[in-house]
């Protein structure tokens, strides 16, 4: 066990797998998005969030119940919070994405794709992936004719990877680079192609922020993300190496992540509260709960949705089911 134990310190510490990430989004996103994009989300997260202690255990006397109730209070109101600051709307839509099949979770994703917020709609859109549910497609659909490309190109690619290929028409002027769509698609609904859906910088910025999602789910996307942890002396690359190494469902590993509950990186203690979400036993749950009064905001919101599936509290999304072992 001390040798399993020390090659995932090894890879999470690893140089290479830092390097790379970071390399990555430096390249991604010195070319991808408008200085005043960069510049209202550092701002905005620089008012939102001052420096605060260690995370801090739940009090004993809270109950399973108790603790539902907190996670999904503390869902409800940053949904609901200030529209002024967008951010911890974001965060919340991202923890939702792991309890999309809950009706409940799934009412206040809907609502959120008709927010007047353009980044608060994408991240609605990026939410409703994890669950992969069917309920989603209907909204997802009428976001094809946002007035946003990001939205609507967020949405395209959403619907393709359920299976849907509604948003065929977008994206495949996007891959062409013309203002109207192939001529020779078949089967597809044409929808309003803007001229900024080819705009270079348009299209940078999209794949800057989907790209961001993939490595930065935790904590939303784009670029607010990436700046919201290095802000607060994050490193991005442990918890995607988190996430690689959850797959594996060993005693050892599920240790390790118990322990990144209590790590000072906040992307690693988020990480670790996304992974145990796949464990149902009342030790691992009741040791997310101790990340509802987590300081940091994205990971007390991660923590919440962790929570309610680890505690069965929500039906498990198909997403998060164990892959079938190979006869």
């Amino acid at each position: 066990m001390r040798n399993d134990v020390t090659k995932i310190n090894d890879l999470l510490t690893s140089r290479r797998v830092r390097t790379f990430i970071l390399l990555l989004f430096a390249v991604v996103v010195g070319s991808a998005c408008p200085a005043s994009f960069a510049q209202d989300s550092t701002r905005q997260t620089a008012q939102s969030d001052a420096d605060t202690p260690p995370p801090i255990a739940k009090p004993d006397h809270d109950s399973p119940s108790v603790d539902i109730d907190t996670a999904w209070s503390l869902l409800t109101s940053a949904i609901s919070g200030d529209p002024k600051h967008t951010q911890p709307r974001i965060q919340a839509l991202a923890a939702l994405g792991l309890i999309g099949s809950s009706p409940r979770a799934a009412k206040m994703i809907d609502d959120a794709m008709k927010d007047p917020d353009v980044d608060v709609r994408t991240a609605a859109v990026l939410s409703t992936l994890p669950s992969k549910s069917r309920s989603f497609i209907m909204p997802l659909r009428a976001l094809l004719d946002d007035k946003e490309p990001q939205v609507a190109v967020a949405a395209a690619s959403t619907l393709w990877k359920m299976g849907d290929h509604s948003g065929e028409d977008i994206l495949a002027a996007v891959a062409d680079g013309e203002r109207k769509a192939t001529a020779g698609l078949i089967d597809s609904t044409r929808h309003t192609i803007t001229t900024d859906l080819h705009n270079p910088s348009t299209i940078a910025r999209i794949g800057a922020l989907q790209g961001a999602s993939m490595l930065l789910g935790p904590f939303g996307f784009g670029i607010t993300a990436y700046e919201y942890i290095h802000k607060n002396g994050g490193d991005s690359a442990r918890p995607l190496a988190i996430d690689l190494l959850a797959q594996q469902k060993t005693k050892p590993i599920h240790d390790e992540l118990i322990a990144a509950l209590g790590d000072k990186d906040l992307g690693v203690r988020a990480a670790a509260a996304k992974a145990l979400s796949d464990y149902h036993d009342k030790a691992t749950s009741a040791a997310i709960a101790n990340l509802l009064y987590d300081p940091k905001p994205p990971v007390r919101l991660t923590a919440a949705a962790a929570y309610l599936r680890s505690a069965r509290a929500v039906p498990l999304a198909p997403a998060a089911a164990r892959p079938a072992k190979k006869k």
